[in-house]
């Protein structure tokens, strides 16, 4: 195995947040979406109970995204904001 398929559902808050939620990780792309279908009928899940596609106007809704093991996916660092602002410590 050389890569996991990650299940995360993502929906949006009153606030306009994103909320994001980890589901599981998966051996393959059919075990990770035969995951967003057993969900796909629970409580909160029902509003956006579909898997999201790239291109795809809505965002909210599961998405499934393969990862290679072993290799480094974020490097870059971050920063963090508060409103529009740079916080700095």
């Amino acid at each position: 195995m050389t890569s996991v398929f990650v299940v995360q559902y993502s929906h949006r808050l009153p606030s306009g947040e994103d909320s994001v939620f980890m589901i599981g990780v998966y051996q393959t792309e059919s075990a990770a979406r035969s995951a967003a279908a057993r969900l796909s009928a629970q409580p909160g899940f029902c509003k956006h109970p579909h898997v999201v596609d790239e291109g795809d106007d809505d965002d909210q809704g599961f998405h499934i995204t393969q990862y290679e093991l072993d290799k480094d996916h974020w490097t870059e660092g971050f920063v963090t904001m508060v409103g529009d602002q740079e916080y700095k410590e």
